[in-house]
């Protein structure tokens, strides 16, 4: 037997705090954890828009939904699993790369794009970022890691010179502190400027630390 893929036309899903006009300065593209829904992830982030209605939150949702326990009950979304992984990774980049194309289209040249990734999305949108040569005013990595597949030359032209803030929890059970301080370091030498920011917590966002940035 062998394997085939085809590509299909599918409808993704993504929610925001405010619509995009002229008005708009500020757009930040923010992508969830693994079995967390973009509905209720979103949330965290409507008191930026509350707080400058200048600044527009966008939160797209990962293509793969599931039963979280079961076969019924809550449900979650994940951007990709090992099982045909590569294709999903195409997927979830060309997704992001077409949303963002949408959205700057309905906002003026001044805008500025940041973008966020927590968790599993945290890999989401650095392949996304350097597979598709993105390059946001600043880029969030908070309580995930930074893929090693991708090379050192296309990351290069990604992070040169761009603002990367690293964000941990003190009680992260899934992200030490020494795994940050590599992330770190891998970032800066590769062309990043990096700061760290850390509050006390678990793997999960932080209100505080959210309106800092």
């Amino acid at each position: 037997m062998t394997e085939h893929h085809l590509p299909v036309t599918r409808t993704a899903r993504y929610f925001q705090t405010a619509k995009i006009g002229p008005h708009t300065r500020h757009l930040w593209l923010v992508c969830h954890g693994y079995g967390q829904l973009a509905a209720f992830f979103i949330r965290h982030f409507a008191a930026l828009t509350a707080a400058d209605p200048t600044t527009v939150v966008v939160a797209p949702e990962g293509l793969s939904r599931f039963y979280l326990q079961g076969t019924e009950g809550r449900v979650g979304a994940s951007w990709m699993t090992r099982d045909g992984r590569l294709a999903e990774i195409d997927d979830h980049c060309n997704y992001l790369s077409q949303l963002t194309d949408t959205l700057l289209a309905q906002a003026n040249a001044e805008l500025t794009l940041n973008v966020l990734g927590f968790s599993q999305g945290t890999a989401t949108v650095s392949r996304w970022l350097v597979r598709h040569a993105r390059r946001p005013a600043r880029l969030v990595l908070w309580a995930g890691g930074f893929p090693d597949d991708l090379e050192d030359a296309a990351v290069r032209e990604t992070m040169a010179s761009l603002p990367v803030t690293l964000v941990a929890g003190d009680a992260d059970e899934y992200v030490s502190a020494a795994q940050v301080a590599a992330l770190r370091h891998r970032l800066a030498a590769l062309g990043a400027v990096v700061e760290v920011r850390q509050f006390v917590g678990g793997h999960t966002l932080d209100a505080t630390t959210l309106a800092a940035l």
